[in-house]
């Protein structure tokens, strides 16, 4: 049966709140990479994250279909399941964008950049940080592009990135997290100009008020 309008928008919203969510955005950047993962090796790659949020949070991303079991396994008289991202389900689609108010935009912006602060603080943390010698790049530039121009563009950077999404742990490797915001510049409104005569009004009516001699301006 065809949903209405207000139920498609509800359920477009819900799936980007299910994917900006703090703790489950750090989840899924742990889980990029080509090898399935366990709830338990999870726990490892994020330690600060309790067991129980953990599991839970996890359970959450299963249900929705964002993540998908890879293996099953018997340890210790319980199963182990191994779980990889569904990347078709993980991103904030066009549909689901378009349907955001700009309070949800504001509110999905400032949970990525809680997410991003607290994975810098996280990395600078560590006894060896090396921010010169690692790569860490953080940089803005500029780009005047038609709407065909910047979809290009988003698809060459994301070509980049997924043609070595695949290399793993070794050979001298280290890991290391893409996050893209783009944005447009639009310039700030000109503030409208005063008409001469309101402004010539105005400064008459200021000289007619001052009386005695001008004050001497400060020196510094």
């Amino acid at each position: 049966m065809p949903r209405t309008l207000s139920e498609v928008r509800k359920h477009l919203v819900t799936t980007a709140n299910l994917l900006l969510h703090p703790v489950r955005r750090r989840i899924l950047r742990a889980m990029l990479g080509p090898d399935p993962l366990t709830t338990g090796q999870l726990l490892e790659r994020l330690p600060d994250i309790p067991p129980a949020t953990m599991y839970r949070h996890v359970a959450v991303l299963a249900n929705a279909g964002v993540l998908e079991v890879a293996e099953e396994r018997r340890v210790r008289g319980s199963v182990e399941r191994s779980y990889r991202v569904r990347q078709d389900r993980a991103v904030v689609d066009l549909a689901a964008r378009q349907e955001m108010t700009l309070d949800d935009h504001r509110q999905a912006f400032t949970a990525f950049s809680a997410t991003l602060m607290s994975d810098f603080d996280r990395y600078l943390g560590g006894d060896d940080a090396d921010p010169a010698d690692e790569g860490l790049l953080y940089r803005q530039g500029v780009v005047w592009l038609t709407g065909d121009e910047f979809a290009a563009l988003v698809e060459e950077i994301e070509a980049l990135v997924a043609a070595r999404a695949g290399h793993t742990e070794g050979d001298g490797r280290a890991r290391h997290v893409f996050s893209v915001v783009v944005m447009p510049d639009k310039p700030e409104p000109t503030p409208a100009s005063t008409p001469a005569s309101t402004a010539a009004s105005t400064a008459e009516q200021t000289s007619d008020q001052t009386s005695g001699p001008a004050s001497p301006s400060p020196r510094h």
